[in-house]
């Protein structure tokens, strides 16, 4: 996947970059769009406990490209790794909501401590102008409010998502204490290349193309009648690189980062059996717990505040993740 749509008009080659979680998925797609548009250096911090260097492997001979294997929990490091840079986009997190129920210490070492310590390295930093995070749609927790509106969310259903609400808390109280620039991009289902279908928290996308290409029945959580807004992934790329150079009246905001329509688990896999010509069926398990029945977000925010202007819907995007699949 080439990243030929410019979604800056700054000439990134005066420009540092730090991508924390830049091995990881939407983190290496990150990297490969900044080093595309000539970006004068691509800083990526990564402890690969989550990422996989075979993301951004293709770029380790790129003259603007370093990478500092290191952990946002040590404070140090982040310091470190703040060091000459302009603008960084921190996508370091372990997501999964699974996962931060088995063991939410760890989730919550990494996305609350390693948060705090990337907001304080950012404050004692005499170099980065702007720090755009990954937030996420999980924040709405139990509202049952369609579609979701950046202002109103409810109470948390999971330990990933108290971890992602504390995020938003901190960055504004950091913003409004210490002066620093801070913007928040809620992320709805991201899905697209480099997302790995390997490992027991992998997301559904992954999982279901997977399947396809072992023929091997997956399993839909539930009836498969829970709806999603999926995101692709260069949609998400667009509104960090917007967000990272958005005017100042858009900063120590929150944002939707989605297409801004539903589709359920049973049409997803429907239109992944047509993309893939196959007619295997799916075989359905019980509910997940924690998990967030129906999901839509409103854009417009972003839309009037950051230019954001989704370009991939869902079945463009599936087709050009199947394709790299």
């Amino acid at each position: 996947m080439e990243y030929t749509t410019a979604y800056h008009t700054q000439d990134l080659k005066d420009y540092s970059f730090l991508i924390t979680g830049g091995a990881g998925f939407i983190g290496s797609n990150l990297v490969q769009y900044l080093l595309e548009h000539g970006a004068k250096k691509v800083r990526v911090l990564d402890n690969l406990s989550n990422g996989y260097y075979a993301n951004i492997e293709e770029f380790e001979n790129h003259s603007a490209f370093e990478f500092m294997e290191g952990d946002i929990r040590d404070l140090e490091t982040c310091k470190k790794a703040l060091n000459g840079i302009d603008y960084v986009s921190h996508q370091a997190a372990l997501g999964s909501v699974p996962r931060s129920i088995n063991d939410p210490i760890t989730s919550n070492d990494v996305n609350v401590s390693g948060f705090l310590n990337m907001l304080v390295a950012q404050k004692e930093s005499d170099s980065v102008k702007r720090l755009v995070y990954a937030a996420s749609s999980s924040t709405y927790g139990d509202s049952k409010t369609l579609p979701k509106v950046e202002e109103q969310i409810g109470k948390p259903l999971s330990p990933y998502a108290v971890t992602k609400y504390v995020n938003e808390l901190y960055a504004d109280v950091f913003a409004k204490t210490y002066g620093i620039e801070i913007i928040g991009l809620r992320y709805f289902n991201v899905f697209g290349p480099k997302q790995s279908p390997n490992g027991a928290y992998a997301a559904v996308i992954p999982l279901f193309m997977q399947a396809l290409k072992d023929g091997e029945a997956p399993t839909i959580n539930g009836d498969g009648e829970q709806t999603r807004d999926f995101t692709f992934v260069e949609n998400a790329v667009q509104a960090n690189v917007k967000a990272l150079f958005a005017p100042q009246e858009a900063v120590n905001e929150v944002y939707n980062v989605a297409y801004g329509e539903r589709i359920s688990l049973n049409q997803l896999w429907k239109s992944l059996q047509e993309a893939a010509g196959s007619d295997l069926k799916a075989e359905y398990g019980p509910s997940r717990q924690g998990d967030v029945r129906d999901s839509l977000a409103n854009i417009q925010k972003g839309k009037d505040k950051l230019g954001y202007e989704p370009q991939y819907s869902v079945h463009n995007g599936l087709q050009v993740t199947w394709s790299n699949f």
